[in-house]
């Protein structure tokens, strides 16, 4: 097989191209190598068994296989940008969490049968590879069954594209919007002092999502490390409900909240892989300024 290339290096294509890179030979190209953090990401790459390409033309050229793990934000961008440089033969994989009419729009830059909608189910980390992914466009069942062979826990979804990026994105309103909810509620309860009885209250009233466990500092922790890339994606959510007529109200503020807390750990000097172990009790003290 010829290359498989990654056009995107942060926490998704990082841990998949990893995994690849046990028996494939993978080039990776990300908008950080040149930058200040250039040297950081040879080191990353290195570091993944992967080869770090001095450009998005050389990272392309010769791959099958093309995987696109970027921010929501610059998601169709790089679309367009690849599309110039791919040819027949190729297929580019879009893992990307953007509304269905956005991956629309990105899929007729392509040759045909080039572009696949790929809709990443759960997050990547801790399944990795076995993270379920669901495949659209009209090459899906094809691609589903590379994809498998490959080692990818993948699903055929449908024939159109858009169709399973609808599903992920309906999805992130709950999924998203919860983990903003649990943030916007245990900090206030924590500020006053009631954080106990309001977790006690919780699991009593819906026990099987453990928030007497691990459950509510892991949810707070996503908005912590990934809050942007999340604000971002919700971004795309209210675009995805306002293109069948809705207002994506909750989603707005969603993001809102996914945004501002990585902007006030900022604020404060703070990261964070400064941060672990993870404690969302001492994260919203921090900022309160306790």
């Amino acid at each position: 097989m010829r290359h498989i290339a990654f056009i995107g290096f942060g926490e998704a294509g990082t841990i998949l191209a990893s995994e690849l890179a046990h028996q494939h030979r993978v080039v990776v190209w990300d908008c950080k190598l040149r930058g200040g953090d250039r040297e950081a990401m040879l080191a990353k790459a290195e570091r993944a068994g992967v080869q770090a390409a001095g450009s998005l033309a050389e990272a392309l050229d010769g791959a099958a296989w093309v995987f696109s793990t970027v921010t929501a934000g610059a998601a169709r961008e790089v679309a367009l940008h690849s599309a110039a440089l791919m040819q027949a033969g190729q297929y580019f994989l879009d893992l990307n969490s953007v509304a269905p009419d956005t991956k629309r729009q990105a899929s007729e830059a392509f040759a045909p049968g080039v572009y696949v909608d790929v809709a990443v189910m759960a997050p990547v980390p801790p399944a990795r590879m076995k993270t379920p992914l669901l495949v659209g466009g009209p090459q899906a069942q094809a691609v589903t069954d590379v994809l498998n062979q490959l080692g990818f826990n993948a699903r055929y979804g449908a024939d159109a594209v858009g169709s399973v990026s609808a599903i992920k994105m309906c999805r992130s309103v709950m999924i998203k919007g919860l983990e903003a909810l649990t943030t916007e509620c245990l900090f206030a309860a924590r500020a006053y002092g009631v954080e106990a009885e309001v977790l006690a209250s919780l699991h009593a009233s819906i026990p099987s999502l453990g928030w007497d466990a691990a459950f509510p500092g892991y949810l707070i922790s996503r908005v912590a490390e990934h809050g942007v890339r999340r604000s971002e994606e919700m971004e795309e959510v209210v675009k995805t409900l306002r293109d069948v007529g809705g207002e994506g109200l909750m989603s707005q503020s969603t993001s809102r909240v996914q945004r501002g807390v990585p902007q006030q750990m900022q604020a404060y000097g703070l990261d964070y892989a400064g941060l672990e172990p993870f404690s969302w009790q001492r994260l919203a003290d921090t900022l309160k300024g306790r």
